[in-house]
């Protein structure tokens, strides 16, 4: 098992990221670099500096003191988010996930080219900008609690198999490290189903769950009993209902994907009733 991973600086956390591989360091511009050690340099600032509340003093009845506590950590990661880049290269999508400059800046944890080589991006324990406005079950600042995965892709083509491979084995390295359920491996468009459609109907989220990230339909399915909410189970999974169509597609793109009418059919309906026992378990 042998994945090239290129990250954008030596952060102590991220070395050490993948088994049976070799870490480079990657030529990004001085500009980029730049800004990404500015930023690291502003949170230790604002980290140094750091008051949890600010209280009109005058108003207390007692003293208020500041008495730092060595008891917390960095938080660790709930979700990860697939992506897929909807640009023409790696290296444009390099670019543009990079770019201090960009209007709406973007970033992601990772991005995985086509041959299989991994850009990590991010360390996992710092708040990438890649979920954007967005809900999954009762997370709603999804940014705060996911790794995001950037694949390679224009969105109209099928995904390579060294470009799964390299996902598989960073998922799995993900999963343990941060022992993520088995539910919680999903796409944009499932947190973001009135914006996003990606990754796209060609993603095989069958081959995932089949190595514990995320769940997939049973070859036999049933129908559901007569007093099954088709709506209430979506919500149980963990679909935002504020655009019920929307919610409805970005189902059936992920776990049906051959039929992306926004209407309950009866294969939609099996489907969902398989797939909503699983997150019921």
């Amino acid at each position: 098992m042998h994945v090239r991973l290129w990250i954008s600086s030596c952060v102590g956390l991220t070395v050490a990221l993948l088994w049976s591989c070799n870490a480079h360091l990657y030529p990004l511009n001085s500009q980029i670099r730049s800004a990404y050690h500015r930023q690291l340099r502003d949170m230790r600032k604002a980290y140094r500096h750091f008051v949890p509340i600010q209280l009109p003093l005058d108003s207390l009845q007692q003293a208020f003191w500041i008495a730092p506590s060595p008891n917390f950590n960095i938080r660790q990661p709930d979700l990860v988010i697939i992506h897929q880049t909807e640009e023409q290269s790696c290296a444009q999508s390099l670019a543009t996930l990079t770019d201090p400059h960009r209007a709406g800046r973007v970033s992601s944890h990772y991005l995985i080219c086509k041959d299989g080589t991994v850009f990590q991006l991010v360390p996992d324990v710092y708040r990438a900008w890649q979920a954007g406005v967005s809900r999954w079950g009762s997370f709603r600042d999804v940014n705060s609690v996911s790794v995001g995965i950037e694949l390679d892709n224009t969105g109209h083509e099928p995904f390579p198999e060294a470009q799964l491979h390299s996902l598989l084995v960073l998922l799995h390295v993900l999963q343990q490290r941060y022992h993520l359920d088995t539910a919680n491996f999903v796409g944009h468009a499932d947190i973001a189903p009135t914006r996003k459609q990606d990754p796209s109907v060609y993603f095989p989220w069958s081959t995932l769950a089949a190595h514990g990230f995320g769940f997939w339909r049973d070859s036999v399915l049933t129908d559901p009993p007569a007093d099954f909410h088709p709506w209430d189970a979506l919500r149980i999974i963990g679909y935002d209902l504020s655009d019920t169509t929307a919610a409805l597609v970005a189902f059936k793109r992920h776990f049906i994907q051959t039929n992306l009418t926004p209407v309950w059919d009866s294969l939609s309906l099996k489907v969902l009733y398989n797939v909503y026992q699983k997150y019921r378990r």
